[in-house]
């Protein structure tokens, strides 16, 4: 039986929790999250970043799960439904405010077509890029670890390296970093019949409850850096970014099917 690969995507879903910016009641986090200049970014990344790197994928069977409030307005969950109208892999889940492991962790469950099977789980940030080969390597990091998935409930697999990247209408710009059990690129492995799910975990202590097998080859994912990423709205440390050189924006589109033309587009005046 081929291995199921299941992947999670909250789409500005408004959780109890979850968050690192805090809010007083759940009706203003659903007013910040569907603020709507914060909305036009997050569909810009998710249509011309998030989208293009999973259409590539070199291993198509995978299911992607994408979370989104049922307080959506409907003029946004139709622009989302035409995103993913030819991924027949993607599943677009409505869900009402909930605290945030308990819900995520109840999807992934109800996701697996045969609970007494083994799976594999990756979380999918809405403005994140993964290269286009990451589900074929999951999938054959869990063979190449035969010996280590009969011994555990659960194994852990990270890339560790990839980019930091900008996006608007004058291209990209990006930087090479090196970042262990970051959100991107981190998948799981979970024995059949067990409860467990990537979403039990915050993914950068993920290591700290299971074996973890960590690949510094190859470059897998390209994190986004924007204007409404929940993690930069409190004091971080900065992180200097350059415009693409022409090799590299070659490279970002063969590894991470990210075209420097189309971005431009779509964050221009006509995106």
């Amino acid at each position: 039986m081929t291995l199921q690969v299941i992947g999670l995507c909250r789409f500005s879903y408004p959780a109890i929790g979850g968050f690192q910016v805090e809010h007083e009641t759940t009706d203003e986090r659903i007013a910040y999250l569907y603020d709507d200049a914060r909305l036009e970014e997050r569909f810009r990344l998710f249509q011309a970043v998030a989208l293009p790197s999973l259409r590539a994928q070199t291993d198509q069977n995978f299911d992607l799960i994408i979370v989104v409030g049922n307080q959506l307005p409907e003029k946004h969950r139709k622009r989302l439904e035409a995103l993913v109208s030819d991924m027949p892999q993607v599943r677009i889940q409505a869900e009402p405010p909930r605290p945030q492991r308990e819900v995520m962790k109840e999807i992934l469950n109800a996701a697996r077509r045969d609970f007494s099977q083994p799976c594999l789980q990756f979380r999918f940030d809405d403005d994140d890029a993964v290269a286009v080969d990451f589900v074929a390597r999951l999938r054959k990091a869990a063979q190449d670890c035969a010996g280590l998935t009969k011994q555990h409930k659960s194994v852990a697999f990270d890339w560790n390296k990839g980019f930091i990247a900008e996006y608007g209408s004058k291209g990209v710009t990006a930087t090479e970093v090196f970042r262990p059990f970051d959100v991107a690129a981190l998948g799981m492995w979970v024995k059949g019949n067990c409860h467990l799910t990537i979403m039990n975990f915050a993914h950068n202590k993920i290591n700290r409850f299971m074996p973890a097998v960590s690949f510094d080859e190859p470059r897998m994912f390209v994190r986004g850096h924007n204007a409404s990423n929940d993690s930069r709205q409190k004091p971080v440390k900065t992180v200097p970014l350059k415009p693409l050189t022409y090799d590299q924006a070659e490279h970002f589109r063969k590894r991470f099917a990210l075209d420097v033309d189309e971005i431009e587009r779509v964050f221009g005046n006509n995106g």
